[in-house]
């Protein structure tokens, strides 16, 4: 199914998207057929029940997994053309990502995880450390920032995720349930956060989530069910 288009240029447009997953009699179709278009500065939401693709959505639409059939261009690239390699790159260069677990690396302070992020994408200068202290900042994290992730709690770990996500103000923002380990106050900035970053920096944002309380901060929201997005 169509969807309106955006007024500008896409950065991130899914085209036929088909995801099979399993063999045989135990494939699952978890995208079905999906197209999709955002725009710079647009911040979209999907909803939809447990099981119905959503994740799937995102993993597909930031490179990290192969649809069987359809076509995924970020930055006017089709990341299904790419090498594995190849589209590693350009997620690095394009694409931040907030997992719903953080993944955050053990041995690195919350600060740090986010200096690495700038680091392996080379681009770890004097303007980044100062974007990364104020994020920080902004999900109030400042205090706890030299803190390991076996010294923060589980919202306290999804806040530094979110920070990572942003840190290098990405052309594109994957967010899976960015709110799920947080209090209603500490949700609601979080996701104010998000949409100010997406103006901000011109970045096309896909959020996932089951909180409907915060999808007035979406300029559009769709639904997800079956792997058919409405």
């Amino acid at each position: 199914m169509n969807h309106p288009a955006p007024t500008t240029t896409p950065v991130l447009r899914l085209t036929g998207v088909t995801l099979r997953l399993g063999r045989d009699q135990q494939q699952v179709t978890a995208l079905d057929e999906v197209d999709l278009a955002v725009a710079p500065g647009e911040f979209v939401a999907v909803i939809g029940p447990s099981g119905s693709g959503k994740s799937s959505l995102l993993a597909v639409g930031g490179g990290l997994q192969s649809p069987t059939r359809g076509a995924v261009h970020v930055a006017g690239v089709d990341l299904t053309t790419l090498k594995e390699h190849q589209r590693t790159a350009h997620r690095r260069r394009h694409i931040g990502y907030v997992f719903q677990q953080a993944n955050l690396f053990t041995s690195l302070t919350a600060r740090e995880q986010l200096l690495l992020t700038a680091h392996v994408a080379g681009r770890l200068d004097a303007a980044t450390r100062r974007r990364a202290d104020d994020l920080l900042e902004a999900v109030g994290m400042t205090a706890r920032a030299g803190h390991r992730p076996d010294r923060l709690s589980g919202g306290e770990r999804q806040r530094v995720g979110i920070a990572r996500a942003l840190v290098l103000a990405p052309e594109v923002l994957l967010v899976d349930e960015p709110t799920s380990a947080l209090d209603r106050a500490r949700a609601r900035d979080i996701v104010d956060l998000l949409a100010e970053r997406t103006r901000l920096h011109r970045t096309a944002t896909v959020m996932v989530t089951h909180d409907h309380e915060i999808l007035d901060a979406a300029d559009r929201v769709l639904t997800l069910r079956d792997g058919r997005l409405s």
